[in-house]
């Protein structure tokens, strides 16, 4: 006799029913027992004295499912995934199927079609453990920053960093793409933000010197009462936006957690579009993140949005940009990255030898400022400054030096004449 693979519900029920064939106990007790209707014991009852316990197997085991898919379909989609989308997770390739090929079916199938074929294999890491903090309530009141470094393109194109920017309270993010985590990269990331959202009252960052300068005050820094703050810090400060230092990338887990979405979908919708620079890259961002968004972003527990608009007359130009002090020279001339610029005759007209504050705005222009006002100025060229002329001047190749009997190279004894030497008188004798 074969034997009968069961469940442990099937063999609960018969043992239940075993229980009634020898003791006569009622149906409806059995019924109870075995946690069903009355109506649903009669035909269970029915079926165990038809086939004893071959009657209590579900009679649609080993059979295939009438809204299962076929073969030809199940080869369809693995011949396509080992083609285009190895690599891919069961959720993001069921995504490219439905969207490039027309496919649909469940992530929870292709998941058990690639487990099957040995295509999948799901990744557990070792975590420690770490105490949950809440979600911030509102939008913008604090945002997460933070760049990755990764094969972007796949040894395609160059290597690159991605600077994400996510929100505390929605998980909606920003990104950008450029070559290294530099202050401009993350100025720009931040006024794009602005721009589409409005200023946020608070960033979290890592402890990079982009975003923190740990260095002892100078005594400028001392006595206007200020911390070091970099360029980037300066551009927060005048916009009234906190910068929280995390001690830990745990701490600012929700970009981080971010970065593996970004290193997992977006390397490969690279790899789908053909992208292998930095610039279609860009190009290609803004729509592959309102996908992200509007798939995992959720909605705050407040409704109030924290986001502070630009004042009246603000300019972001003005504002995103480089601060350097320099001392004015008696001429007024003042030097800057190689370059010399004359201050113009104005009023009021800054003294020299002071400091005077140099801007540079991101699009390369430059302004000064003396005690907030602006002050005029221009470069000078190699036109506009004075050099000696020295065409038909006779140039000596060979330093010059005077002969032995020049007076510079007579001591000051042979120069001052002796004093003659007086003889002594002779000495009287007395008789």
């Amino acid at each position: 006799m074969g034997a009968i693979l069961m469940s442990r519900k099937e063999r609960d029920r018969l043992e239940v029913l075993g229980w009634k064939e020898r003791s006569g106990i009622s149906l409806k007790m059995a019924a109870e027992s075995m946690g069903v209707s009355y109506r649903q014991a009669k035909r269970i009852w029915r079926r165990y004295k038809a086939h004893k316990g071959a009657g209590l197997v579900h009679l649609g085991r080993g059979k295939k499912a009438n809204r299962g898919y076929g073969v030809e379909v199940k080869e369809k989609v693995l011949g396509s995934y080992c083609n285009r989308y190895l690599g891919f997770g069961p959720t993001l390739a069921r995504e490219k199927l439905e969207e490039e090929e027309g496919i649909c079916l469940d992530h929870e199938t292709l998941r058990r079609w690639l487990i099957e074929r040995g295509l999948w294999e799901r990744k557990r890491k070792p975590r420690r453990h770490r105490q949950r903090r809440e979600r911030r309530p509102c939008f913008g009141d604090l945002i997460q920053v933070d760049g990755s470094h990764h094969e972007w393109f796949e040894g395609r194109g160059p290597k690159g960093c991605l600077l994400s920017m996510v929100d505390d309270a929605t998980g909606i993010t920003m990104a950008l793409m450029a070559e290294e985590e530099t202050t401009e990269a993350a100025m720009a990331l931040l006024k794009e933000w602005i721009m589409t959202y409005g200023i946020p009252r608070a960033l979290y960052t890592d402890r990079k010197n982009v975003y923190i300068v740990e260095r002892a005050r100078r005594p400028e820094e001392i006595m206007a009462g200020r911390e070091p703050l970099s360029a980037f810090g300066k551009v927060c400060r005048k916009l009234g936006i906190r910068i929280i230092a995390a001690r830990s990338p745990q701490a600012k887990g929700r970009v981080e957690r971010k970065h593996g979405v970004y290193q997992d979908r977006w390397v490969k919708e690279l790899r789908l579009k053909g992208v292998d620079d930095l610039v279609g890259a860009n190009r290609l961002l803004g729509a592959f993140t309102g996908r992200l968004n509007e798939k995992f972003a959720k909605d705050p527990a407040s409704e109030e949005d924290h986001h502070r608009p630009m004042d009246p007359g603000a300019s972001l130009a003005d504002i995103f940009c480089w601060e350097e002090t320099r001392v004015l020279r008696n001429d007024w001339t003042v030097r800057y990255d190689k370059r010399i610029y004359q201050v113009i005759r104005q009023s009021p007209l800054p003294p020299a030898k002071q400091r005077i504050t140099i801007l540079r705005r991101m699009d390369g222009s430059l302004w000064m400022e003396y005690r907030g006002q602006s002050i005029q100025f221009k470069e000078l060229t190699e036109e506009t400054t004075q050099k000696p002329d020295l065409e038909g001047a006779q140039i000596s190749k060979e330093k010059w030096r005077p002969p032995h009997d020049h007076p510079w190279r007579v001591s000051f004894r042979k120069m001052v004449p002796k004093k003659p030497v007086e003889e002594p008188a002779a000495a009287l004798s007395y008789g």
